[in-house]
């Protein structure tokens, strides 16, 4: 049985209610926070977008400084706005009785994790061996670049 049948298993089991209380509690909290964070920097970013019209004519270092900072602003919104997505997709698995379960083993996510990644969806263990297959995986696609681009030389 793959990690999602597991997990879909396991949260045909009624979840106790005050552990649901208490997880959504922690979604929501986590959501109202950076909408609340998003929110503010887009008032920023108008705000200094029209206070840089009253400042008058900027050199092209100036120039050059606000459009980085816009980007940054703007990465930052963008990474917000992905969070955000996490947490909305969390609060529907919380909804469908799959939160909280690891995707991979179906094994429940320890709360520790939970409430510091309230959208975890593979526990500690598994996410480690994700991580270390990623980290393999782009390895060796370096490696094989590596070793055709060498051959490319030799030819």
């Amino acid at each position: 049985m793959s990690g999602h049948n597991v997990a879909r298993e396991q949260g045909r089991q009624a979840m106790d209610p005050h552990r649901y209380d208490e997880l959504k509690g922690i979604l929501e909290e986590r959501r109202r926070e950076i909408m609340s964070e998003v929110q503010g920097r887009m008032r920023d970013v108008r705000a200094e977008g029209a206070g840089s019209t009253v400042q008058g004519v900027l050199d092209a270092a100036e120039s050059s400084e606000l459009d980085i900072q816009d980007e940054i602003e703007f990465a930052l919104i963008q990474m917000k706005a992905e969070t955000l997505n996490k947490i909305d997709e969390a609060l529907r698995r919380l909804e469908e009785s799959t939160y909280g379960y690891c995707f991979e083993c179906g094994e429940e996510i320890n709360e520790k994790r939970l409430r510091a990644l309230p959208f975890a969806v593979r526990c500690k263990d598994c996410e480690e061996a994700r991580e270390v297959k990623v980290q393999r995986d782009r390895l060796m696609a370096q490696r094989r670049g590596a070793a055709s681009l060498f051959i490319d030389m030799q030819g």
